[in-house]
């Protein structure tokens, strides 16, 4: 039997308090050096605790506990620092799939080393011609014997550089519609013929990446799901994504940190206010109001398309709304957030980092990253559409058409 979930509180609050850190701005740092090894550090320590994937299979690993036990370790380890880069994409999206689709060899080798932080892991889907269609695919893996051999590129890898593994999508099969030619492969980054380039982006951090393959050996076992059959991996995959990015992954241990950092209990905004001394002011008030509204409105959602999707009364691509709803309210925030802020978030001083005006500027930055990343805005409504309302799918010209009679761009 479980053990009761508020002794296992207590075990978990007490734990903490005694050896892990406490929370600190930089550690939202996306530009901080070093901060991926410190997080290794960290998530060893998790897994030492026994506190390491509190939902994922017991057989491998984790602890093989329900949902509420994540809940609870989440809230108690909410003012520590935590290894929040394993939760996007490793935890939440990549090792989730791996337990739906990979084989019983592929999760004893990979998921105890994620779980222990000597893993983490990325996803390379999107290519530099390929816009929103994943699977117009045009990296490409030749079967040669008891291996493939992949060559293309991938682009909007965050974190590759720093990564060990991905899930890598190619197309295997030409000779037959677009999204019934591919598969996907587990790909170790750093070996002979993967060349990652990272990207500076506009708020100087260097997160992105693109990869280049060259003649990369790809090993039959390190095939995840079937050959050609890539697509319905990698359409649970993005289901893992929205779930994560929309805010109800079991499989995320406290906060991401691709999540909003304005919408944390130590609201930014409200603390902007309060260093602006705007408490009284009418329209600052007001705006305030309208963010606490949509935290609350956010918290409501999640919980509702959750238990939905979990007694089986909600789709799985419900987790679109959820994502949508994020995207949209974001960018909202960071509005409201440069509204009150003014000056202040166009420039502070160099000895005081991490104020609400430069965290609100920063936010402005990547503020559409959340828009595109897991699916572009207008794919998560044409998922909304079709997958949960039933409405009649879009036309597509490519959809019964052998890939290479596929009129295309890019190679």
């Amino acid at each position: 039997m479980s053990e009761p979930i508020e002794e296992f509180r207590g075990r978990a609050r007490a734990w903490l308090n005694q050896n892990m850190p406490p929370l600190s701005p930089a550690a939202w740092d996306r530009r901080a050096e070093g901060r991926r090894a410190v997080e290794r550090d960290l998530q060893r320590r998790v897994w030492d605790g026994g506190f390491a994937g509190i939902c994922f299979p017991a057989e491998y690993g984790g602890l093989g506990l329900a949902p509420e036990y994540q809940d609870v370790f989440s809230d108690e380890s909410a003012p520590y620092d935590m290894p929040f880069t394993f939760n996007l994409p490793t935890f939440s999206i990549l090792a989730a799939t791996l337990v739906d689709f990979g084989t019983h060899e592929q999760k004893l080798r990979h998921l105890p080393a994620i779980l222990k932080g000597d893993e983490l892991w990325v996803q390379f889907l999107s290519e530099p011609s390929g816009g929103s269609d994943l699977a117009g695919c045009l990296t490409r893996a030749d079967r040669d014997g008891d291996v493939f051999v992949l060559n293309g590129s991938k682009i909007w890898s965050s974190g590759a550089a720093e990564s060990d593994y991905a899930m890598c999508l190619a197309r295997t099969n030409w000779d037959v519609p677009k999204h019934r030619g591919l598969t996907i492969f587990i790909l170790k980054i750093h070996q002979p013929g993967v060349k990652v380039e990272q990207i500076r982006q506009v708020d100087g951090s260097m997160e992105f990446c693109q990869e280049f393959f060259d003649d990369v050996v790809v090993p039959v076992t390190d095939v995840v799901g079937e050959i050609d059959d890539g697509w319905t991996v990698a359409t649970r995959l993005l289901t893992h994504e929205r779930s994560a990015v929309g805010g109800h992954s079991k499989y995320i241990s406290g906060r991401s940190i691709g999540h909003d950092p304005s919408n944390d209990d130590d609201n930014t905004i409200v603390q902007l206010v309060r260093d602006l001394g705007l408490e009284q002011d009418r329209h600052a008030r007001q705006l305030v109001a309208e963010a606490q509204v949509r935290q609350m409105v956010s918290r409501a959602l999640i919980d509702r398309v959750s238990r939905g999707i979990a007694a089986g009364a909600a789709s799985p691509a419900s987790g679109a709304i959820l994502k949508l709803f994020l995207a949209t309210g974001v960018m909202r925030r960071t509005e409201i957030g440069l509204d009150i802020a003014g000056e202040v978030a166009a420039a502070w001083p160099v000895q005081e980092p991490h104020t609400p005006g430069q965290i609100m500027s920063e936010m402005s930055l990547w503020r559409q990253g959340i828009s595109l990343g897991g699916g572009s805005n207008e794919i998560q409504r044409n998922i909304i559409s079709e997958r949960v309302l039933g409405m009649p799918r879009e036309y597509a010209a490519d959809r019964e058409i052998p890939y290479r009679d596929v009129k295309r761009t890019g190679g």
